[in-house]
């Protein structure tokens, strides 16, 4: 059973991309870290090429070894020839790494995080997979488990295979092909990302950090996110970085190659508010973080988390529910938890809820059967835009951050089966009687 009630609009779908931004970038998305509730997006769910941002999976593969047993921060890796001639190509981001040359993983991975460095991401997925195609296998296999619809990965770089294949004799795929992504996609991944392993920004907070430090491959690693904070106090050796750097963003990665433009997915979290915002596709390095700083200032400027719905709420058309064989005909009925969400300023008293009762407990009459235990789940309670079907989310499972259980406020018990009986006999009379009145009635119209 589903009742409709009036509440109190956020942004659905549909208005999320009349949003009033204009986003210079081919694809582009905002989205509420904790529910991944929708808050804006453009053409979110095209594919594109994603470049180096391909590195969040190769980042959430590694960390996911590493809490599983199979991978350790402080193992090391033998770079092959092939590795250490990749890490010399001055064309393509690295960090020099000697054959024959024993690295940490730590070091690997913040190479991989901070500098963007491909040999060292390629040195991390054969660390992980045993071999770059095998690493492969499992990419696109984590992007199915993770719901990801619109991708595929051809390595772990987010190279362009001619560039893989001056290092490799041979590559996944054709020669010219990219891994590509949606951008609703690359919100999901980095959303999971920044949920299952939060230690994530430990490493792409860091503007600077130094490779294999103390060793005589020691090199000094400027980060390619120039929006992040802790630039800001290092502004005497990055005076050109600080008309990007934003406050409270933390990560997380950006991208560039011919095929897929200049990209980046960033996260900021100001006063225990964090959002996630992807552009795919812009003209310039400089651009993708303009159109980042507008998509975010957006976020910060128009969206605050609210308690839309109250702890022991009531609907007031439906406070109470119809009870039979109970010593009580009524119990009253309210919501288990508060529901905070993030809404747009000004626009808390355009939702609705539905109440949903569970089919289960409800008769054909709609009432609940004693005995009824206080705090008992009777239904639920969903929140809903009036002026569409439902909010939006990155996954389905959004859902439940806007539904709350609907429980019973107290106990009612079952009635004695003498008093259940003269309730039968009183109501048997009770209908006898209606019956012969409204016979006699008859004879005198």
């Amino acid at each position: 059973m589903i009742m409709f009630f009036s509440l109190f609009s956020g942004m659905n779908k549909a208005e999320a991309e009349t949003a009033g931004l204009d986003v210079n970038a081919s694809a582009a998305i905002l989205v509420d870290a904790d529910t991944g509730m929708i808050l804006y997006e453009k053409n979110s769910e095209t594919a594109l090429g994603i470049a180096s941002m391909t590195k969040m999976m190769t980042e959430y593969l590694f960390l996911e070894a590493v809490k599983e047993g199979k991978a350790k921060w402080d193992q090391e890796y033998l770079i092959s020839p092939e590795l250490s001639k990749m890490s010399h190509d001055n064309s393509l981001s690295n960090v020099f790494l000697r054959v024959d040359a024993k690295y940490k993983a730590k070091d690997l991975y913040s190479a991989m995080a901070i500098e963007s460095a491909n040999a060292a991401t390629i040195a991390i997925a054969e660390m992980v997979g045993g071999s770059e195609a095998k690493f492969v296998e499992m990419m696109n296999k984590k992007a199915e488990e993770l719901g990801l619809e619109k991708y595929k990965f051809v390595n772990s770089t987010g190279l362009n295979n001619r560039d893989m294949l001056k290092h490799f004799p041979e590559v996944i795929g054709d020669p010219d092909e990219e891994n590509i992504m949606s951008a609703k996609d690359v919100a999901i991944l980095a959303s999971r990302l920044l949920k299952d392993f939060p230690e994530v920004l430990e490493t792409s907070s860091d503007p600077e950090r130094i490779f294999a430090e103390g060793t005589e491959d020691a090199f000094k690693m400027d980060n390619w996110n120039w929006m992040l904070e802790g630039y800001e106090k290092l502004a005497a050796d990055y005076p050109n970085y600080q008309q990007f750097v934003y406050k409270g963003l933390d990560g997380l990665k950006t991208g560039s190659t011919p095929f897929a433009g200049s990209n980046f997915t960033g996260t900021a979290s100001r006063d225990g508010q964090r959002f996630i915002s992807v552009v795919m596709n812009t003209s310039s390095q400089t651009e993708r973080f303009r159109e980042t700083r507008k998509i975010l200032d957006f976020a910060f400027n128009n969206f605050t988390k609210e308690e839309v719905i109250p702890k022991h709420y009531q609907v007031k058309e439906k406070k109470s529910l119809p009870v039979t064989k109970g010593k009580d005909d009524q119990v009253k009925i309210y919501t288990k938890d508060a529901v905070n969400m993030v809404v747009k300023n000004g626009e808390k008293d355009n939702f609705k809820t539905v109440l949903t009762l569970d089919k289960k407990k409800i008769n054909k009459q709609g009432e609940l059967t004693a005995p009824i235990k206080k705090g008992e789940k009777v239904g639920t309670l969903t929140i809903q835009p009036k002026e569409a079907e439902k909010l939006g989310f990155l996954t389905e499972k959004g859902q439940n951050h806007i539904t709350v259980d609907v429980i019973a406020a107290e106990d009612v018990e079952k009635s004695n089966w003498f008093v259940l009986m003269m309730r039968g006999i009183g109501g048997f009379f009770g209908d006898l009687w209606g019956g012969i009145s409204s016979t006699v009635k008859g004879w005198f119209k």
